[in-house]
């Protein structure tokens, strides 16, 4: 009798994310840690409490161009890798190397870096031992605006590796496994923020706060001049906190039906994201006066707000339903980077063993490890502002040069088959180019913004040696 012949092992990934959780995937990774933070900061840009609302609202209607945009890019290439196949297929794969390398070195690891800072700062309000105090390390010395830099271990750098490890333990598991706990997570979150939200414009709004927030000084600046440049330097915390919705493309290939549930998940999640943003900034303003939410302890102005509300259970009862933020939105970030860099190493354009899945969980391991090992590293700078600095105008060039690589998809590919189309082509798409290439100019002239810029610029620009004499060292190779 003949026998069946040996089952090969299975080397591709699991279809196990549907459309919800694709959608939880956009949803957890933008709500982390930004929404309940960067406001004081953005009020002490722009003074206003009426420009605090411009700034969110702005950054959100981007946020939401970029979103539709997309969507026809994540349906023409539902592949792991996401943006840096668009960018790969749609200008060159030089570009799509920079992504992949940004990506590595500050964009997604120095998000996930600061998102873990930050769940560790809010687990300092149930143990105050977790300082932020080095008690190993050095001071690095730079000029203004990053300053003095304490570099080494403290109690909160240690929590934040500790909860990049054991998340990357999780997503080494399985991706349903991931999947199930993202899903969890961005449901009790997003009713967190919501019910913050109920409270803030119920039972919680102060007369105070609604006479000097939404009277005669909702537009003033107490007297400070504050132009177009200045609101845009102040979006660098918006915008970090609507970043990430890109996210679930990378996982394109673990999704059931992507070229259907990626662009849906992409434009649903970011408008639930950007409605529950304004919503929240409104609550803000109607429990606190401006000058207590610009100097908020540690800029923590959600639990200001709920402590205000509620009294002290207030302040732990946010600050538990933060550190569920934060600790989802890192699942959902340490799920999807590692995508990449399997794409990538398929491309042998990254470590041939992170393009290997493991073989009983169909999961990047050697991607997610790598990734982790980075990002742990980062998180000893322990410099949540300094990171998301980094970040933001390295994402916003790529945002920009994806967008351009959907003009240049239509002229080269024009009969190609696109499930999904951009919806007011090429108005809208075009309008996103220019917004995103604005705030990225403008980020490189204001004196906040200008040395980290250019810092992530030149991060951008190092790759391009990089893939050269990658390319080379594998021609070598072969």
């Amino acid at each position: 009798m003949a026998t069946a012949p040996p089952q090969q092992p299975q080397t591709e990934f699991v279809k196990a994310i549907s459309r919800l959780d694709a959608t939880a995937l956009v949803v957890g990774s933008m709500i982390g840690s930004g929404i309940f933070i960067v406001s004081a900061e953005i009020l002490r840009e722009v003074h206003a409490p009426g420009l605090l609302l411009v700034v969110w609202a702005v950054s959100g209607i981007v946020t939401l161009m970029g979103a539709l945009t997309y969507g026809e890019l994540a349906a023409m290439f539902p592949h792991a890798g996401g943006q840096y196949v668009y960018l790969r297929e749609g200008i060159s794969p030089l570009f799509g190397y920079l992504y992949g390398w940004t990506l590595f070195v500050v964009i997604q690891t120095g998000t996930i870096a600061a998102v873990a800072v930050a769940f560790a700062r809010f687990t300092a309000v149930f143990w105050p031992g977790l300082t932020p105090d080095v008690f190993l390390g050095s001071t690095l010395h730079f000029p203004k605006p990053i300053g003095d830099i304490a570099v080494g271990l403290s109690p909160q750098r240690v929590l934040a590796v500790v909860s990049v490890a054991i998340l990357t333990w999780i997503n080494l598991r399985g991706v349903r496994t991931a999947a199930i706990i993202q899903t969890t997570l961005t449901a009790v979150k997003t009713g967190a923020l919501a019910l913050l939200i109920l409270l803030g414009l119920t039972i919680g709004r102060h007369p105070e706060a609604l006479s000097a927030n939404f009277g005669s000084n909702f537009w003033a600046t107490g007297g400070v001049a504050v132009g177009l440049g200045a609101v845009g330097a102040a979006m660098v915390g918006s915008l970090f906190s609507m970043d990430a919705w890109n996210n679930v493309g990378f996982a394109g290939s673990e999704l059931k039906h992507p070229e259907r549930d990626l662009p849906i998940a992409m434009g649903a999640g970011v408008l639930i994201v950007t409605v529950l943003y304004l919503l929240a900034n409104v609550a803000y303003l109607s429990v606190l006066p401006a000058p207590a939410i610009a100097t908020a302890p540690q800029d923590r102005v959600a639990t200001a707000a709920l402590e205000a509300i509620l009294g002290a259970p207030g302040l732990k009862l946010m600050a538990a339903a933060i550190m569920i933020s934060t600790f989802g939105c890192n699942n959902g970030l340490i799920l999807s980077g590692a995508r990449v860099y399997y794409a990538m190493a398929k491309d042998d354009l990254f470590f041939k063993s992170a393009g290997v899945l493991h073989p009983r969980y169909k999961t990047p391991a050697v991607a997610l490890v790598v990734q982790a090992v980075w990002t742990s590293l980062l998180c000893l700078s322990g410099t949540y502002t300094q990171l998301l600095n980094f970040v933001i105008f390295a994402a916003l060039v790529f945002y920009g040069l994806t967008a351009v690589g959907l003009f240049t998809l239509r002229a080269k590919r024009p009969m190609a088959e696109r499930p999904v189309r951009a919806p007011g082509y090429p108005w809208l798409p075009a309008v996103y180019v220019l917004a995103t290439a604005a705030i990225a100019a403008d980020l490189l002239t204001q004196d906040a913004t200008r040395t980290y810029s250019v810092l992530g610029l030149v991060l951008v620009v190092i790759g391009v040696p990089v893939y050269f004499a990658w390319r080379a060292m594998v021609r070598q190779r072969s």
